[in-house]
This record gives C-alpha cells, sequence and structure tokens, in this order.
C-alpha cells in the first residue's frame, strides 16, 4: 500500500496514532498498527486508487470507551524510562508508595471498626432524678366565693452527670438527650385510699409515635393537709433488650439481669466448667442436679437450651421511687440518683466515618486526574521514542515499518504471499494478471446481481 509513496521518493508521515504504540511491546519492525488492533477499527474494504495513497486508517484511536474501566494500581505507575529521563518523577513514585500503605492502614483499620459496631459499644453513667412537688391555692373571686379548688403538681425530670471532659465532649458532638428517652414505661401510683380505684393511677408507655420529652408531671386535687404517698415505677429502656432471671438459675449463674447472649455464654461457661457435655454425643448435655432441677430433664440438646432458656427469662424489675407529696411546703424537691448504660458517643463518630462518602468522592476524582495525567506521561514517552528512532536512522525505520506494515496487513486480510516479491512491478506483469482482475470483476459483479435479485425478489 505503500509502494507508490516508496517508488516516487516520498516519505509517508508518521501517524500519531501509531506513534502512540511504538515499542509497546512490539517485536522489530512490527507495525503499531498490528499492535492496536485488538482496540480499533480498521479499515479493511478493498482497495482503490484513492485508499493506495494514504495509511491504513485507524477510527476512533484515541476515543474514550463509553464503559469506565477500574482503575487499578498500574495505571498510576510512571515507567523506569520516564523517570530515567526526568529524575524529578521519582518524588512521584515515592508518595505512590506512601499512599498504598496509608491506604493499606485505613483499610485495616475500617476493618477494625466494623468489628467493634458489631459488639455493643456501653459506658455507664449516672441519671439524676429530680422529683419536686408544687402546691397551686384555691382561687376565690371578688366575692370570696371559690373558683377553683387547692391543686398539688409533682414533676419528674432528670439528666445525666458527666465528668467536665466527658461533658464537654458530648455537648460539641450530640445534642441534649430527652429525659423520656430513657425509660419504655412509666407508672405513677397514688393513695388509693384518698384518690380512689380509678384515678389513683398515672401510665405512660412507649410507642413507635411517642414524642420524647424533658420530664413529666402529675396534678391532682388537695384533700385536706395530709401527705400523699406516691410511688413512681420507671423502667428503662435496655438496648439490647435484658431480662432476669429465675431465682434459681440465677444461682447458678451468678447472674441478675443481663442480655440473653450474655446468659446464653454464661451457660455454656458453666457447661463446659464442670464437663456437662456428653463426650460421645456431643450435641447433648448432660445435666446435673442443678441444671435438671431448672431444665426438668436429665439430658437435652444443645438446640433445646434457647426454647427452655425461655421460660426463665423474665421482665427486668423496675426502679421503684416512694415520694411523699407534702401540700404544706411549696416546692419540695428530692433528687435520686440511678445508673444505666448509654450508647457510647465514639460509636456515633465511628457509624458516620464509615458511612460518609464525600471524602472517597474526591479521592476518586483525584486518581481519575492522576491517572489521565500519568497515562499521558506515558504517550508522550512512546511520541518521543517513535520520533527519536526516526531521526536517529530514517531509513532503517522506514524499512522495517514497510515490512511491519506488510506483515500485519497480510494477517488482518489473510493474504498469503511473499513480501519481498510483492515490492517490485514484475511482479504485476505476469500472465496471469490479466485473469485475476477478470475473475476479480466477475465476483463483484454476480454479488451485486444477488444484491439485486434479493431486493426485487426474484429467484433463479
Amino acid at each position: 500500500m505503500f509502494r507508490q509513496n516508496l517508488q516516487a521518493g516520498a516519505s509517508p508521515a508518521p501517524n500519531p496514532n501509531i506513534a502512540a504504540t511504538w515499542q509497546r511491546g512490539m517485536r522489530t519492525g512490527q507495525s503499531p498498527n498490528m499492535q492496536m488492533r485488538s482496540t480499533n477499527v480498521v479499515n479493511t474494504a478493498p482497495h482503490t486508487p484513492d485508499s493506495n495513497k494514504r495509511p491504513v486508517e485507524l477510527k476512533n484511536a484515541s476515543k474514550p470507551s463509553k464503559s469506565v474501566k477500574k482503575r487499578k494500581i498500574k495505571d498510576q505507575i510512571i515507567t523506569q524510562e520516564v523517570i530515567e529521563l526526568v529524575p524529578e518523577s521519582q518524588a512521584y513514585m515515592d508518595l505512590l508508595a506512601f499512599e498504598n500503605k496509608l491506604d493499606a492502614t485505613i483499610t485495616r483499620k475500617k476493618l477494625d471498626i466494623q468489628e467493634a459496631l458489631k459488639r455493643p459499644l456501653k459506658q455507664k453513667q449516672t441519671l439524676r432524678i429530680f422529683v419536686s412537688t408544687n402546691v397551686y391555692p384555691a382561687k376565690v373571686d371578688e366575692t370570696g366565693r371559690e373558683t377553683a379548688p387547692a391543686e398539688w403538681e409533682v414533676r419528674i425530670e432528670g439528666r445525666l452527670l458527666n465528668d467536665p471532659e466527658v461533658q464537654k465532649e458530648s455537648n460539641s458532638t450530640n445534642q441534649k438527650r430527652k429525659f423520656s428517652s430513657f425509660f419504655k414505661n412509666l407508672v405513677i401510683e397514688l393513695d388509693k385510699s384518698i384518690y380512689g380505684p380509678e384515678n389513683h393511677l398515672v401510665e405512660w408507655h412507649r410507642t413507635t409515635s411517642t414524642q420524647e420529652t424533658d420530664g413529666f408531671q402529675v396534678k391532682r386535687q388537695m384533700v385536706g393537709n395530709m401527705e400523699v404517698k406516691c410511688q413512681i415505677f420507671l423502667m428503662i429502656d435496655y438496648k439490647p433488650p435484658q431480662f432476669k432471671l429465675s431465682s434459681q438459675l440465677a444461682r447458678v449463674l451468678g447472674i441478675h439481669t443481663q442480655t440473653r447472649p450474655v446468659i446464653i455464654g454464661a451457660l455454656w461457661q458453666y457447661i463446659k466448667q464442670n464437663k456437662l457435655q456428653d463426650q460421645e454425643e456431643r450435641e447433648f448435655i448432660n445435666n446435673d442436679k442443678y441444671m435438671a432441677e431448672i431444665f426438668s430433664c436429665q439430658r437435652m440438646k444443645f438446640c433445646e437450651i434457647p426454647q427452655r432458656l425461655q421460660a426463665h427469662l423474665l421482665p427486668p424489675e423496675p426502679i421503684v421511687i416512694t415520694y411523699m407529696v407534702n401540700t404544706i411546703e411549696e416546692k419540695k424537691s428530692s433528687c435520686y440518683d440511678i445508673e444505666i448504660e448509654i450508647d457510647d458517643s465514639l460509636r456515633d463518630i465511628m457509624q458516620s466515618f464509615m458511612l460518609s462518602s464525600a471524602s472517597q468522592q474526591e479521592i476518586t476524582t483525584l486518581d481519575a486526574k492522576i491517572n489521565e495525567t500519568v497515562e499521558g506521561i506515558n504517550q508522550l514517552k512512546v511520541h518521543r521514542d517513535f520520533f527519536l528512532s526516526f531521526a536517529n536512522n530514517p531509513q532503517k525505520f522506514m524499512n522495517d515499518w514497510l515490512t511491519s506494515q506488510c506483515a500485519d496487513l497480510k494477517t488482518m486480510t489473510d493474504v498469503a504471499g511473499n513480501a519481498e516479491e510483492e515490492r517490485l512491478s514484475e511482479f504485476y506483469n505476469q500472465p496471469w494478471i490479466e485473469e485475476a482482475v477478470h475473475r476479480y470483476f466477475y465476483r463483484q459483479i454476480q454479488t451485486k446481481r444477488a444484491e439485486l435479485e434479493q431486493v426485487l425478489g426474484i429467484r433463479s
């Protein structure tokens, strides 16, 4: 295809697309077109006089693929040849190695955080509960007639008592937690002999639509000047849920109230410590006298433990506060401290860190820019080697290039022959050339005829 240019003494201009793949794993004299054949569309149409005057056309040689391929670490590496040409580029490789170490450390820490989030992160804190009384005297009008009876009001409020450092950190990261969020339900029982069976109970139960509040208040009409006994039952909202063990099982395991996993773990430790697991049938447990009394059987399977244990898991006991409502002294208040377990504030920080994607998106964008820059640098290095090899020895460069082009074209068009013979004009003056031309035109006519008959619907 380059024969006319060679005979005329012209040197074909190097194709930049070919330069982009020069010396990228090519053999000596191999055409860059052959190297790019797997990724570019090659024009293999029948040769025309115009096509003989130009090299094989590469379409969309530099057009990126529609599907974004996943970038790998090797796409960010600068070749050793570039480092030798520009020694300053070694600083980039050092940064890349440091980034790989940093990524490995971050990945390891993320795995540690994921494992930590699977376990309940709890910290014990003190919840101080304030119970106070307000007395409202009876209202009278100008005539001295009573318009509203005297009343008393009990207010139940509370807040966490934190260390100064913990309090400062909590205020900076979390909002103040509502008092009602610590409890699952609350019951206030007044003296039944004073307020009767229908008006002596006040109940609050948590639902899915409950709005949290900072406290509770109960107002009742004053009956004389006597003190009113008030019992407050507070059921803590344990997360995860906790259960009170039956008295027999609590004595055996030494646990009063705990979560289900902790109770099952303690039971398994008791079984191992006392060697109750059957040595031959490992799925069975041979109960001792205490276990037999609790579970009412001498032998049971491991899979039966959750079902048998359910009968010994009771609701936890509520916190009971006994308070006397004094209707004589106003604004009398009392405080009570209870110890509760709440989620560690560090858990929210770790969850937000694991769920944050803004930094990851920024890193992905910067990685894409780095990949494009490195790819451009490597392509410029290939261009430099291409033109440098041409400048050092143009004759050898052109001969190797033409030989490679000829071999590549034969591979793509499945044409066999001697490349050296076909370079000479005597090859095309042989007697069989005329017959070959007639055969070529005959095949073309038959092909066009078949297409026309198919369009017109003519059957031969």
